[in-house]
C-alpha cells in the first residue's frame, strides 16, 4: 500500500464500535491501540478485538498500524504475537529510548513473519523521553523497517518533570530536534497529538507550527482534525520537486532491469517510490 504521513489517527483497541467506524475513516494511518486508551485489564480483549479487525483489513480505507505497549512494559511480546498477522501495514511503538529495544522487537518480528509467511512490516518508533530524544538519529537509522518517527509530547513532559502546557515550553527543543534527526536518517517525523478538541484555532495553529519545524504530519485523536492536518500539511513546492525525481529516478533504474537506486546521496528504493507517487497524487 502507498503510504503518507500526514495524519495518523488511533482508535482504542478495546472498542468494537470505534473499530468498526475506523473502516470509513480517510486518515493515511489508522492505528488500533493497546497502549494508553486500553487499561490493563482490557489489553487481552483489545489484542483480540484487533486480531478479528485485522481479518476484516479490506472493508478499511487507510493503513493499518496497531501501537503496542511500551518496550519496558513486559507486554510487547504478547502484542506482537497476537497483532503480527495478515492484514497489518506496520506497528507503532511508543516510549522507544534506545537502539537495543529496537533490536530486541526486530527478532521477534522476523520470527514472527518467517513463521507466518508475512512481508516485512513497519515500524514507527514514538520518541517519549529524555533519552529517546537524545538517541532519535540513531533510532530512525535503525533499519528498513523504519520510514517515520513520531514525536510524543506528554510522556517526554512527564519524564521532564515539566507541566504540560499549550505552549509547551519545555518540549520546544526535543520538538524541534527531532524532525531534524529523522530527517538526516532518511526518514519524516510525525508531530504531536493536540489534546484540546475544542480549541480548532489552536489546532490549526499547532499544525502549522509542526510544519515548520519539519513534521510531514501530525498525531490525531479525534476524525474531525483529519481534514484540517490535511489541508496544512498540505506537500509543499520542495516535497513536489523531490517527489517527481524519485518517481523518475526509480522507474528509469527499473527500466534499465535494476531495482534500488541512489538520489542526491540518498537510497530509493520501492516504498520511497511508492510514498512518492502518493504524494503526486494527492496534488493532482
Amino acid at each position: 500500500m502507498t503510504q503518507l504521513f500526514r495524519s495518523l489517527i488511533f482508535v482504542p483497541g478495546n472498542n468494537p464500535r470505534f473499530l468498526e467506524k475506523a473502516k470509513k475513516l480517510r486518515a493515511d494511518i489508522v492505528c488500533f491501540d493497546l497502549e494508553d486508551s486500553v487499561p490493563d485489564n482490557e489489553k487481552v480483549n483489545a489484542r483480540n478485538l484487533i486480531k478479528s479487525a485485522l481479518k476484516s483489513r479490506q472493508s478499511y480505507e487507510s493503513s493499518i498500524f496497531v501501537r503496542t505497549n511500551s518496550p519496558t512494559s513486559g507486554k510487547i511480546s504478547s502484542d506482537l504475537k497476537e497483532v503480527v498477522q495478515k492484514g497489518i501495514d506496520g506497528i507503532v511503538i511508543p516510549k522507544v529510548n534506545n537502539v537495543k529495544e529496537m533490536e530486541k522487537i526486530e527478532k521477534i518480528l522476523s520470527k514472527l513473519e518467517k513463521t507466518r509467511n508475512l512481508k516485512p512490516i513497519q515500524i514507527i518508533p514514538s520518541i517519549e523521553s529524555a533519552e529517546g530524544v537524545v538517541n532519535t538519529y540513531n533510532i530512525a537509522s535503525f533499519g528498513k523497517r523504519v520510514y517515520a518517527v513520531v514525536f510524543g509530547v506528554f510522556d517526554l513532559l512527564n519524564d521532564l518533570g515539566v507541566e504540560y502546557t499549550k505552549e509547551s515550553e519545555g518540549a520546544r527543543y526535543s520538538r524541534a530536534k527531532i524532525p531534524v534527526d529523522a530527517h538526516a536518517a532518511g526518514v519524516v517525523a510525525i508531530d504531536a497529538i493536540w489534546q484540546d478538541l475544542k480549541d480548532s484555532k489552536g489546532f490549526a495553529k499547532d499544525c502549522k507550527l509542526g510544519k515548520s519545524l519539519g513534521y510531514s504530519g501530525k498525531s490525531i485523536i479525534h476524525p474531525d482534525q483529519i481534514s484540517v492536518v490535511h489541508k496544512l500539511f498540505h506537500p509543499n513546492k520542495s516535497e513536489i520537486f523531490w517527489a517527481e525525481k524519485v518517481c523518475k529516478a526509480y522507474l528509469e533504474s527499473i527500466k534499465k532491469g535494476k531495482g534500488a537506486t541512489i538520489v542526491d546521496g540518498k537510497m530509493i528504493d520501492e516504498v520511497h517510490f511508492k510514498q512518492a507517487k502518493s504524494l503526486l497524487e494527492v496534488v493532482k
